[in-house]
């Protein structure tokens, strides 16, 4: 059975932009679409490690603040021609709470 823990409000996380949230081993981002789609990612571009939490937000991608790589935001793939992946989580919102499942 997984543990789902309340990690934020929905408004504490900035509409297009980020919200870290650290546990004793992850450093994680949690991003909000234009739609209030919540996702959650490793803090780490696949690439060269940059700040995910640091970029752009883009329909359901971030783009990386150090090399322009764009992450698909459910998947944690980085989008053609550059390839690799970030760890994802699965979020969940009720009752105006964002909710992460490790």
């Amino acid at each position: 059975m997984k543990e789902w823990i309340d990690v934020a409000g929905l408004e504490e996380i900035p509409r297009l932009g980020a919200r870290m949230v650290h546990t004793d081993s992850l450093h994680l981002a949690l991003f909000r679409t234009a739609g209030d789609e919540v996702f959650a990612l490793e803090d780490a571009c696949p690439h060269k490690q940059g700040p995910l939490s640091q970029g752009m937000v883009h329909g359901t991608s971030v783009t990386c603040p150090l090399h322009n790589w764009k992450i698909d935001l459910a998947s944690g793939e980085a989008l053609a021609p550059d390839e690799g992946c970030s760890r994802t989580f699965k979020t969940r919102i009720q009752d105006g709470r964002v909710y992460l499942s490790i």
